[in-house]
C-alpha cells in the first residue's frame, strides 16, 4: 500500500471528516447541558453521550461514502466491532485502516469547559497474521471541537518522518492561518504545567505518590509557599498531546491501566492515541510508560498507558525517576 504516496489525498480526506463532525458538533452544544450529559449507551470502548452521536452518525456517513472509492476498514470508539466500507469488500484486499475518536474529551466539551479533539489515523490494512498497531500509523490529523464561547480553532496533521503542520480558524470570519506546533524547550518543569493522570478515585493515591517522587527528585524539596509545577488535568489524551506539541505542557503521564487500583476500562484505548503521531512529529517523545514505542493493536478496547515528555532532556531526567517509581510499587 503506497501510505506515502497517497499522503496528500488522505489528509484532505481526514481534514474534510474533521471539518463535518465539527460541522455537527458545534450547533449541537446550544442544547442545555442536561440533555448533552445524558448517557446513551455504553460501547465501543467508552460511555456514549447524546453529543457523540450526531457525530459518530456523520462518520459513519462520510465512511460510507468514502468506502466506494476505497475499501478499508474502520476502528473507532462507540462501534464495537471493526467495520468494513463498502461492507461487501473482501476484507483481505482492503487499501487502508482508520481509526477514528470523533469526540474525545466529550465530558469537558457539553459542559462548556473545555475543547475536544476529532482524532484520525491512517494505517495499513491488517493481513493474515498480522494486524496493525498505533506503531504503524503513517498519516494523522487532530482537529479541535470549541466550546460555544470560543473563536478559533486549530487542526494540526502529520505524517510519519515528514514533520507536522497546523491551521488555526477564526470560526466568525471563517479566515484561516498557518501555524508550526512547537514543544516546550524548557530543560525543567519547574514553573511549568505537568502532571500524572488521576481523574478518578481508587487510583489517585498511588497516581499522586508517583507524582510526588519525581517532582521532589527533579526539583529538589518544593517550597510550599511558592508552587514550581502546575497540575492541569485535561479529560482528553488529544488535548494533553496539544498541550504538549503546542508548549503548554513539559510532562504528562496516564497510568490508569498500570495503577494499583486503575482500570482497563475506564482509561485511554488505541483511538484516543491515534493521533499521537502528530505531537511525536512536533518534537514530543511519547512512549509506554517503559520508555517502548506505543504498538497497541488498532481495536477499541485495549488499554493503553502512555507518557509524553515535551523535549530528550526532560526524557532523559524524568523517564528513570518514573521507572524506579513504578518499580516501587510493584508495576
Amino acid at each position: 500500500m503506497q501510505l506515502t504516496h497517497d499522503q496528500e489525498y488522505f489528509i484532505t480526506q481526514l481534514r474534510h471528516l474533521a471539518q463535518r463532525i465539527r460541522a455537527v458538533v458545534l450547533p449541537s452544544l446550544r442544547s442545555d447541558v442536561a440533555t448533552l450529559a445524558t448517557q446513551v449507551d455504553q460501547r465501543g470502548g467508552d460511555a456514549i453521550y447524546q453529543l457523540d452521536i450526531p457525530a459518530e452518525e456523520t462518520l459513519l456517513d462520510f465512511c460510507r461514502t468514502w468506502g466506494q472509492a476505497r475499501p478499508f476498514r474502520l476502528v473507532a470508539e462507540g462501534i464495537e466491532q471493526e467495520v468494513i466500507f463498502p461492507a461487501n469488500a473482501d476484507p483481505d484486499h482492503l487499501d487502508f485502516t482508520l481509526i477514528v475518536d470523533p469526540i474525545d474529551g466529550t465530558r469537558g466539551l457539553m459542559y462548556g469547559k473545555r475543547s475536544a479533539w476529532t482524532l484520525l489515523g491512517i494505517a495499513p490494512p491488517p493481513r493474515p497474521g498480522w494486524w496493525p498497531s498505533l506503531n504503524d500509523i503513517h498519516i494523522a490529523v487532530m482537529s479541535e471541537l470549541p466550546t460555544a464561547r470560543a473563536a478559533l480553532a486549530d487542526t494540526l496533521w502529520a505524517v510519519r518522518g515528514q514533520g507536522v503542520a497546523g491551521q488555526t480558524r477564526n470560526l466568525i470570519t471563517g479566515a484561516e492561518k498557518p501555524f508550526v506546533p512547537r514543544p516546550s524547550a524548557a530543560t525543567t518543569l519547574a514553573g511549568g504545567f505537568a502532571s500524572i493522570v488521576k481523574y478518578f478515585p481508587g487510583f489517585k493515591v498511588a497516581a499522586a505518590r508517583i507524582e510526588e517522587e519525581i517532582f521532589l527528585a527533579v526539583l529538589g524539596m518544593l517550597d510550599s509557599e511558592t508552587p514550581q509545577v502546575f497540575d492541569d488535568q485535561y479529560i482528553s489524551s488529544g488535548g494533553q498531546l496539544y498541550e504538549l506539541a503546542i508548549g503548554h505542557d513539559r510532562f504528562i503521564a496516564d497510568l490508569r491501566p498500570i495503577l494499583p487500583g486503575g482500570s482497563t476500562r475506564l482509561c485511554a484505548h488505541p483511538y484516543d492515541l491515534c493521533a499521537a503521531l502528530v505531537a511525536e512529529e512536533a518534537g514530543v517523545i511519547v512512549t509506554t510508560p517503559t520508555g517502548d514505542p506505543l504498538d497497541a493493536p488498532l481495536d477499541t478496547l485495549s488499554p493503553v498507558a502512555f507518557v509524553g515528555y515535551a523535549n530528550t532532556e526532560l526524557r532523559d531526567a524524568i523517564a528513570p525517576i518514573l521507572h524506579q517509581a513504578l518499580r516501587a510499587e510493584g508495576i
